[in-house]
């Protein structure tokens, strides 16, 4: 499927809000609720739309640590990435985890119930011996925002079919 700038605007308007009506939606990229509901059937269908969710305020339930972590593993086969990924995506407190180019090979983001519960993690990752050479820590002392959305029409505008 190739999207035009109309199939974007969908996708931009489901970002920031997937509980959007249809006939809200059709009127914000300027379609018809039919055309529009067809459209976004097939963005689904295709794949683009992998889900929805609800974004959480989690400081309304209580505390949180939030701790970006760069890992370097000791060697760097495709069987001790493959290791790594399979251990750290286990975790339910690692919510995200990049390979990355540069001065380390992992970038891993947490969300834990503290600096116990963080460094827990950590004793026992080093303890399963899954490769680590080292990590650094990095605790977030504040978020002064974070974007729910990507900016898919400044970063797709050239690519797409009118």
């Amino acid at each position: 499927m190739k999207l035009d700038m109309i199939d974007v605007k969908i996708l931009c308007e489901l970002q920031k809000n997937g509980r959007i009506t249809n006939v809200e939606l059709a009127e914000l990229v300027n379609l018809s609720p039919s055309p529009c509901l067809t459209r976004m059937k097939k963005l689904q269908a295709s794949g683009y739309i992998t889900g929805y969710s609800a974004q959480i305020d989690v400081s309304k339930i209580g505390e949180t640590l939030t701790v970006f972590t760069e890992f370097t593993l000791k060697n760097h086969r495709h069987t001790d990435f493959s290791r790594f990924q399979a251990t750290i995506e286990k975790i339910d407190s690692c919510v995200e985890c990049h390979l990355v180019s540069g001065g380390y090979d992992y970038l891993a983001k947490f969300v834990t119930a503290g600096i116990v519960h963080y460094q827990t993690i950590m004793e026992k990752l080093i303890d399963d011996d899954i490769g680590i050479d080292k990590y650094f820590s990095f605790v977030v002392i504040k978020s002064p925002f974070i974007k729910p959305h990507l900016p898919l029409i400044s970063l797709f505008r050239d690519k797409l079919h009118a």
